[in-house]
């Protein structure tokens, strides 16, 4: 009688982790890599947005300062109608 119940014991053992707790953690380990990628992905698009943003900004810098002189002003006068 009691090998029938260790041998019960033993087959819903079997059945538990092979049947829930293998899937579990196989599901969990493909979730934990597809994250990983994500947020590769995502520091490689910021990178690249911070490299394009950087590249845009420079030259338009550049040709601020250089248009730009210290006192050359242009005189306003305003027109008034009546």
């Amino acid at each position: 009688m009691k090998l029938i119940i260790w041998i019960i014991v033993i087959y819903l053992l079997y059945k538990l982790i092979f049947e829930f707790v293998m899937p579990v953690s196989k599901a969990t380990s493909q979730m934990r890599n597809s994250i990983k990628q994500m947020q590769e992905q995502q520091r490689a698009n910021e990178y690249a947005q911070n490299q394009y943003k950087q590249t845009s900004e420079n030259p338009q810098q550049q040709g601020n300062t250089v248009n730009t002189k210290a006192g050359d002003y242009i005189d306003f006068e305003e027109i008034k109608s009546n």
